[in-house]
């Protein structure tokens, strides 16, 4: 069983390579040590000036370790998770196997083809019961998510305006972005420029400007139709963090089984005061880890390629 159970744990840390992360930075290792899976932050691709506190490292990290999840269930394994304060972040045992699960099967293919689209999203507004299984799939994960009113969503789009200027005018912020942005990428790691949009499309809530030119087509039209929504919880620590990552991952994959597209916003919760702002929008019932961007896909056109992934040797070690 220990022989079986590694190769599942190595092919769940293969999986959870698929997971989305702040400017697709990927900062998790995972080390296998028999029947036991550990998942580590790697602070050396932390974003030092946009997340000195790690938050969105570690919301990431939860991404990763939810479709690590997600991959073991798809094989047939029932897994225990516990989280440490600290390092390892969490570890993962694979304790009983069985026949897959079709729906379980079915929820990894999902994971394989999420991605990260930045393009205006179809005039089709997202359904309310689409919205609302949003939002119960991030309360089953461990968050909560709050789906902005047209009023909320002015606000959002004034406290966005507000950090991106600041972010124009940090120098430090400027060159952290470019070492992570734009070109082909060939490292595996970064966001490329072929997931990019050529031009900002119209937008109620702007688009991130990486400050480089990209190769997507945007898309014609104004995205009057996509809705917002604040990925929060109760507290906002470090153990927190990583739920809400896997509540993101949850959320994710949900939306992707709707036809939903989803773009994190990560600019307002990387400042203090636009960060306290949506807090306030929450009345202060909870603290803000991520803002979403939700669209229906458009069924005539393919989505953009997937951002490039780091080489399994370099994420994941096997120590017999």
């Amino acid at each position: 069983m220990t022989e079986q159970a590694t190769q599942a744990l190595v092919g769940a840390a293969q999986t959870a390579r698929l997971a989305p992360s702040v400017h697709n930075t990927q900062p998790w290792r995972w080390v296998v040590r028999g029947d036991r899976l550990e998942l580590h932050a790697v602070p050396a691709r932390q974003l030092q000036e946009q997340d000195p506190s790690g938050r969105l490292m570690l919301v990431s990290c939860g991404a990763a370790l939810h479709h690590a999840l997600v991959g073991l269930a798809a094989e047939g394994w029932t897994a225990e998770v516990e989280r440490p304060a600290g390092e390892p972040l969490a570890v993962v045992r694979a304790v009983a196997h069985e026949p897959a699960d079709p729906h379980a099967m079915q929820r990894l293919q999902l994971l394989q083809v999420r991605h990260t689209d930045r393009r205006v999203v179809s005039p089709e507004p997202v359904p309310p019961g689409v919205r609302q299984a949003l939002v119960d799939a991030a309360r089953q994960a461990g968050a909560r998510l709050h789906v902005l009113r047209r009023d909320e969503v002015l606000q959002l789009a004034v406290m966005v305006e507000h950090a991106d200027e600041a972010h124009r005018r940090d120098e430090r912020m400027r060159a952290e972005t470019a070492s992570w942005v734009g070109g082909d990428r060939p490292e595996g790691s970064g966001v490329p420029a072929a997931v990019l949009p050529a031009e900002l499309p119209l937008t109620t809530v702007a688009e991130r400007d990486f400050g480089v030119t990209g190769t997507l087509a945007a898309g014609e039209g104004h995205d009057t139709a996509a809705s917002y929504a604040v990925l929060y919880g109760d507290a906002d620590e470090p153990d927190h963090w990583l739920r809400a990552g896997e509540a993101l991952g949850e959320v994710w994959l949900c939306a992707t089984g709707h036809g939903t597209t989803v773009l994190p916003l990560s600019s307002p919760v990387e400042l203090d005061f636009t960060r306290q702002a949506l807090r306030r929008m929450l009345s202060d019932t909870g603290y803000p880890y991520l803002v979403l961007r939700l669209g229906v896909a458009d069924p005539d056109h393919a989505g953009p390629p997937h951002t490039p992934r780091l080489p399994a040797e370099q994420i994941i070690e096997v120590v017999e």
